[in-house]
């Protein structure tokens, strides 16, 4: 399934800033019964750095001053008298092409999906003949026959394939998002560039139903790649996310990863697994008993917040992030992830995908040790979805200790290696203490919760449905 994306979805653009001259060559103006039009842009220039101008854009305002109805002249004059620094506004103008003498739908080079071309509603690239050369007859535009020239026109279509896509509202690198534009890439790296829409409802439509389109195409590739995987190592779940980089009050940037539950374990990829081969290939591999996933705020309908519990380092994620659909996956040794997402739906379908992936999880690995201490003695520590929680010397293997998973009344950490775990006797009703210590108490803590939870939703599957937080949210909304 492929999209085609229409330059009149975005034809206003904000304004502008420019530092420096020159700023872009323009033709036209009210004599000539057309607006001025950027009839030309050099390369490595002002107006080029910007990447958000091109030939045949049509200048509304300069410096907050209206220009649609000025003359050629006029306009020259603001921009030579505006110093080095300018703010413009433009617009795409369907009818440049012909009034700049360009051939209309024929732009530039060829980019055809799979090509590797950069192939954006608008290209940057150099438009020679077709080519990308340095050196090629310039364009019908330039009356100089061998002068190499630049040129950044728009596309009148662009045609991406969705299936394994990317829409976001913030590219990788940056620390904003857009309010009114949605950029969509292709698996092969090809970008339809910053879609900018008239209304925030329009917005809102394009981005779900290009969300929707890509989430279906998603669920078939699943079906394809389960085929190819045991019963046991299935995939529930995969997509994209935006990761947040840098800490709580530090600057922070965001950068695409592709997430994948599959089997035992969460993988997180660069790219997206397209073959067998590439599921050696993940940035990150997790167990799934061992991480922890955790909703970030979400505003409800009966005006509350909505917050999950996050661990120390993660008590502010609403401040930076770029999107409000945000979770974290937290991992072992006090190791996280921030995750963001751009609607609700998405938000609601990792927390049940990875709610079905860790029980899926625990119910094949069926117990895990860990080592630890207690006393001065060397100890082992077993979680068992049978049996519950059992201790035991680890060179005897005698069993210290065993306790259900129902008599666990309580716990204490210190956030480094001790835990203090308070069990109810069934005879006597009293609770006990049991004190303990791991290299990696935060993977220790999350597979206790991993196989608690699993057993809850083993006996009252309809339980976990009202501890979903974003779950709450798409019935409300």
């Amino acid at each position: 399934m492929t999209a085609s994306l229409l330059p009149d979805a975005s034809p206003w653009r904000p304004p502008l800033r420019l530092h420096c001259a020159p700023v872009p060559v323009f033709q036209g103006g009210v004599e000539h019964g057309v607006p001025v039009v950027i009839s030309r842009i050099f390369r490595d220039l002002a107006a080029d750095q910007t990447g958000m101008l091109f030939v045949g854009d049509a200048l509304l305002q300069v410096n907050g001053i209206n220009v649609e109805s000025a003359t050629h002249e006029e306009v020259v004059h603001l921009l030579k008298n505006a110093g080095d620094e300018v703010t413009i506004t433009v617009e795409y103008l369907r009818e440049a092409p012909s009034f700049l003498k360009l051939p209309l739908g024929s732009p530039g080079p060829s980019s055809q999906p799979g090509s590797g071309a950069s192939s954006p509603l608008f290209d940057s690239g150099l438009h020679l003949s077709g080519t990308s050369s340095n050196t090629a007859p310039s364009s019908p535009s330039s009356p100089v026959a061998n002068e190499p020239k630049y040129e950044k026109r728009w596309l009148d279509a662009l045609s991406l394939p969705l299936s394994m896509a990317r829409v976001s509202r913030c590219r990788a690198g940056a620390d904003t998002f857009r309010s009114s534009a949605i950029q969509v890439q292709a698996l092969d790296g090809v970008s339809s560039g910053p879609l900018q829409f008239h209304t925030a409802q329009e917005h809102a439509d394009w981005l779900r139903v290009v969300s929707a389109n890509i989430s279906e195409l998603m669920l078939q590739n699943i079906k394809v790649a389960n085929k190819c995987c045991s019963p046991c190592d299935q995939v529930v779940h995969m997509g994209w996310v935006s990761e947040r980089l840098g800490g709580a009050g530090s600057s922070q940037t965001f950068r695409p990863r592709f997430l994948a539950l599959k089997g035992l374990s969460l993988y997180v990829f660069v790219s997206p697994p397209v073959s067998t081969l590439d599921w050696v290939r993940a940035e990150k591999t997790y167990h799934l008993c061992e991480v922890l996933f955790k909703v970030h705020k979400l505003w409800l309908p009966d005006d509350c917040w909505a917050q999950a519990s996050l661990s120390p380092g993660l008590q502010d994620p609403d401040g930076g992030d770029h999107a409000p659909f945000c979770f974290s996956v937290l991992v072992g040794h006090g190791g996280s992830h921030v995750f963001g997402v751009e609607l609700g739906s998405e938000l609601a379908a990792w927390e049940l995908s990875f709610q079905r992936a860790t029980f899926r999880a625990v119910q094949r690995t069926g117990s895990k040790t860990y080592a630890c201490g207690g006393q001065g003695d060397t100890l082992r520590f077993t979680v068992d979805f049978a049996l519950g929680f059992t201790c035991f010397d680890s060179k005897t293997k005698t069993v210290l200790w065993r306790f259900k998973f129902s008599q666990l009344k309580g716990s204490s950490d210190d956030g480094k290696a001790r835990v203090k775990l308070l069990f109810q006797s069934l005879d006597t009703k009293q609770i006990e203490m049991k004190e303990l210590e791991f290299q990696d108490l935060a993977a220790v803590l999350h597979c206790v919760h991993s196989f608690m939870a699993a057993k809850v939703a083993s006996m009252d599957p309809a339980f976990m449905d009202t501890q979903s937080i974003a779950g709450r949210y798409m019935c409300s909304s």
